[in-house]
């Protein structure tokens, strides 16, 4: 027993291997002891650091079920397909014989009895054993629980080849709605077929073809017209065309050039590029998103906990109906009815089907959703909370015009501003540099700078070019005043813009240069498009000025903005917003973190901080076009949708075909048919969800 001071270590070891994300997912697991202070997950064996006594029962079930979940996972869902298929294929191929035997030798057929009800026993074998594990494991019957029982009371009854065709319909069907469940779960898989088996390695002047395997970190590699790339990295040389819809989900083919980064996924469409390798594998963007997809479909949303709640009640009640029926009637036939027909495979397999399908679907787009549970929150999402830099605004400023004296040329005023300011970090002064590197200039040197704290820059400049330079002075107009230098030609008159440099050489203001953050393309839009769907209240939080807030949120038309606010106050106002509705926060997923953490869907628009925002938010996109933000609360919406639909069909279809069975109106074959049928149609139902949505942002009551 440790002392309660010090650390003590412990190894279980794994019957198994794990995967890579098995691992993580039951690292997570055992860190939820709080006695377990570290725990490391090896492909075969888990060390741990504990203080206090360690509930090592507890911690060996959880690797156990890892080690089942491994087995589980490993096979493969065509293997699957096949088996039920085979026992589809057999289930029917029985009946058959039994039919031909009973009508050409009634006598022999009377005296195979035992040999029949063997035979329906072994074909139903997995049922029976799931439905004694369901009671003995669970504690409760679960749908197998149902199918097993009719089996025995068909044997029992003296009618064993009546359950062939149950066992037929149920093999059938659970082989259509296994494939239909699984094209839902693995729709992400095509972000990682990479179906590029070699690139082209640039040593010197000489590109050699090597196998993808053999890359590594540092390496520069050519891809060209057509090729797809397979590492993240950066172009060192060519220019091309590139679709990168497997990252950010837009069709449009992105420009790359040099410097521009290149992420694995995406395809070359035009053009050649030399690349710096500096990710492969699993450590590329594509694959931290896959990771992402196939880890969020491990966390349910509470709409599935209900439907398992719910599948799990109703499945007694079919039960008691059959003991009902049977001690009203004494008709085996409709106590077989009653017993054929459950509603626990319509409501779970339809709802998780709909929630992976929801997560493929949008990390196709470009959208990663980290769990079940966000889909449910976006549909439900009534309030959207926006940081203004990087999310409403484009978070880079630029020069947005350039005013200069009589006789003075723009290009003269930026270069002196440029000198002044070049090696000063502010965001202003970045605009500037930025501004004279994609015009092609060259800033002129400077003699000596000087930071004047809360006003500006001085900087002496010699000549260059066209101009005498001089003493310059850049910054504020109260910093100019203060020097004396005042405003004669009247520059600043009519000027709106909260960020204005006002540049001066020696006694006489030059120019004066406007910068701002540009409000994101299409924003504007997607706000609108937001009210129109529903959205009650779009709130604005910043730590910018309350005059620059003010502007952005009376050109964007939002309810209302909190201005000069720290990130960590943030999650304080989202807290408050959450008392009165669903509130998602949309932020850069970097110093936005808390308020993302604490509100009910976090959402990171954009895709310069790729990893990070992944880390910080609940949903990431990685595309800079805003309406994806509305694709995501439609995406939701559809979801929450088809899964209502599926469970008014289940349970109206599964309830009238009991109340026939129990009436005597139909027989076993067509109570199973109709059951295994209903399942098929809301599993394919929530398939739908994979389908592109039609662009439709009405709110239905409001549709014509």
């Amino acid at each position: 027993m440790a002392d309660g001071m010090t650390y003590q270590s412990c190894y279980i070891n794994l019957q198994a291997r794990l995967s890579r994300e098995q691992r993580v997912l039951l690292a997570a697991r055992i860190r939820s002891f709080r006695q377990v202070k570290a725990v490391s997950v090896g492909e075969q064996r888990i060390q741990l650091w504990y203080r206090g006594i360690l509930p090592y029962r507890a911690i060996q079930q959880l690797a156990i079920a890892a080690v089942e979940d491994a087995h589980e996972a490993a096979r493969k869902p065509a293997d699957l397909l096949k088996e039920y298929q085979r026992e589809a294929l057999f289930s029917l191929a029985s009946f058959a014989a039994m039919e031909i035997l009973k009508r050409t030798s009634p006598q022999l057929f009377l005296s195979m009895k035992a040999l029949r009800s063997l035979l329906v026993l072994g074909i139903a074998r997995n049922f029976i054993r799931n439905g004694i594990a369901g009671m003995v494991k669970d504690r409760q019957p679960n749908a197998d629980t149902l199918t097993a029982t009719a089996v025995i009371a068909s044997v029992l009854a003296g009618k064993p080849e009546s359950s062939l065709t149950l066992l037929a319909l149920s093999n059938g069907a659970e082989m259509l709605t296994s494939y239909a469940a699984e094209r839902a779960r693995t729709h992400i898989s095509g972000l990682l077929s990479l179906d590029q088996h070699y690139v082209w390695l640039v040593e010197g002047d000489v590109e050699r073809k090597i196998p993808v395997e053999q890359v590594k970190v540092g390496d520069v590699i050519s891809v060209h017209t057509g090729e797809k790339i397979v590492v993240d990295g950066r172009v060192l040389d060519g220019n091309a065309a590139v679709n990168q819809s497997s990252i950010t989900g837009e069709s449009n083919p992105a420009m790359k050039k040099v410097k521009s980064p290149v992420y694995a996924g995406s395809v070359v469409e035009a053009g050649s590029l030399t690349i710096a390798v500096e990710k492969v594998g699993k450590d590329t963007s594509l694959a931290h998103i896959v990771h992402l997809v196939e880890e969020a479909q491990t966390r349910k949303a509470p709409v599935q906990n209900f439907a398992d709640q719910m599948a799990n009640l109703l499945v007694p009640v079919s039960f008691i109906g059959a003991a009902v029926v049977y001690g009203a009637t004494r008709d085996w036939q409709r106590v077989l009815n009653l017993l054929f027909i459950d509603f626990s495979c319509g409501l779970k397999l339809s709802t998780a089907t709909a929630i992976s399908a929801a997560i493929g679907a949008a990390a196709k787009r470009g959208i990663l959703v980290k769990g079940g549970n966000y889909i449910e929150s976006l549909a439900e999402t009534d309030t959207v909370v926006l940081d203004k830099t990087g999310t409403l605004t484009v978070g880079i400023p630029q020069i947005s015009f350039v005013k200069t004296a009589h006789d003075v040329k723009e290009k003269e005023v930026i270069l002196l501003a440029a000198s002044a300011e070049q090696h000063s970090v502010h965001p202003l002064a970045v605009a500037i540099q930025k501004y004279v590197k994609e015009k092609g200039w060259q800033t002129p040197h400077h003699k000596s700078t000087k930071t004047i704290v809360a006003r500006g820059m001085e900087a002496v400049v010699p000549a260059f070019a066209d101009s005498k330079g001089g003493f310059v002075r850049v910054g504020s107009r109260k910093f100019l005043m203060e020097n004396g230098i005042e405003d004669t030609e009247q520059l600043a008159l009519g000027l709106t813009s909260k960020n204005l440099l006002y540049v001066a050489c020696d006694d006489r203001l030059l120019g004066v240069i406007g910068i701002e953050d540009p409000i994101r393309p299409a924003m504007k839009k997607t706000l609108n498009q937001m009210r129109r769907y529903g959205i009650d209240e779009i709130v604005m939080l910043t730590g910018d000025s309350k005059p620059v807030a003010a502007e952005v949120a009376a050109k964007m038309g939002i309810d209302s903005y909190y201005a000069e606010i720290l990130p960590e106050d943030k999650s304080d106002y989202v807290n408050k917003l959450k008392q009165r509705g669903t509130v998602m926060m949309v932020g850069d997923g970097i110093n936005d973190a808390p308020a993302l953490a604490f509100a009910d869907v976090g959402v990171s628009l954009g895709g310069r901080q790729t990893d990070i925002a992944a880390e910080s938010s609940a949903v990431t996109i990685h595309s800079e076009d805003p309406r994806r933000l509305m694709e995501a609360l439609q995406l939701g919406r559809r979801t929450m949708s088809l899964v209502q639909q599926n469970f008014m069909a289940t349970i109206l279809v599964n309830s009238a075909a009991m109340l026939l069975g129990a009436l005597g109106r139909i027989n076993p074959v067509w109570a199973a048919a109709i059951h295994n049928t209903a399942t098929l149609a809301v599993v394919l139902n929530s398939c739908r969800i994979l389908r592109p949505a039609k662009r439709e942002f009405l709110p239905r009551h409001r549709r014509a």
